[in-house]
């Protein structure tokens, strides 16, 4: 069973961890596909989301188990005084940062959602590689690493070992898909279906 960790911070935007969430912990739940071990971790023991949602993350970083996959959210911004909040603040978190790092060495995939794209930009791993994110973020995440290409009209990129989609909703999508690359197409369709999300193509390929 695939090990899954979605990291999660002050001001996460709640669909961009919430959805792959959903998808992964559903799928294989009833006979079609391979069931996930899911969870959540943070570097504090509770984390106020988006909307003053709290939540309490399974693990902190020095309690987190491996994982075979690796997931990074994104939501945030800058106050009116200019101050960064959510993932503009934690790109340029040091310990965060190096968390990602070393646990990117040894997953099998590593995917971001939305504004979690300039993290993994920070984080040195989108080097020449295709990329997508929320279109208010497609600057800070060219400014991160000018060195990528950047599909915004694109749901969700795929680099091999590093899948990348656009804002908030898009990471259902890039979720199920994930579940066919790994699970088959069958199991991907029931998870829609369970789901009753009704938009997913099954059929479809990024670049």
């Amino acid at each position: 069973m695939r090990k899954i960790a979605i990291l999660i911070f002050n001001d996460v935007e709640v669909l961009d961890f919430a959805g792959p969430f959903e998808v992964f912990s559903v799928t294989g739940k009833r006979g079609i596909g391979e069931a996930f071990e899911v969870f959540t971790v943070a570097e504090t023991q509770i984390v106020n989301a988006r909307n003053r949602l709290t939540i309490l993350p399974t693990y902190t970083f020095e309690t987190c188990p491996f994982a075979d996959i690796l997931l990074v959210p994104g939501g945030g911004g800058y106050h009116s005084d200019g101050a960064a909040y959510g993932s503009r603040k934690e790109m340029n978190n040091p310990l965060l940062l190096k968390w990602i790092q070393k646990r990117a060495l040894k997953a099998e995939l590593i995917l971001s959602v939305c504004s979690g794209a300039p993290i993994l930009a920070k984080a040195n791993l989108l080097r020449h590689k295709k990329a997508t994110t929320h279109f208010m973020a497609i600057e800070s995440l060219k400014e991160a690493e000018p060195t990528i290409t950047v599909y915004p009209e694109e749901r969700f990129v795929d680099n091999g070992n590093i899948i990348l989609s656009a804002g908030i909703s898009a990471g259902i999508d890039m979720a199920l898909y994930v579940v066919k690359q790994l699970s088959g197409k069958e199991a991907a369709i029931e998870t829609a279906k369970y789901m009753q999300y009704e938009y997913f193509n099954v059929n479809y390929m990024p670049v």
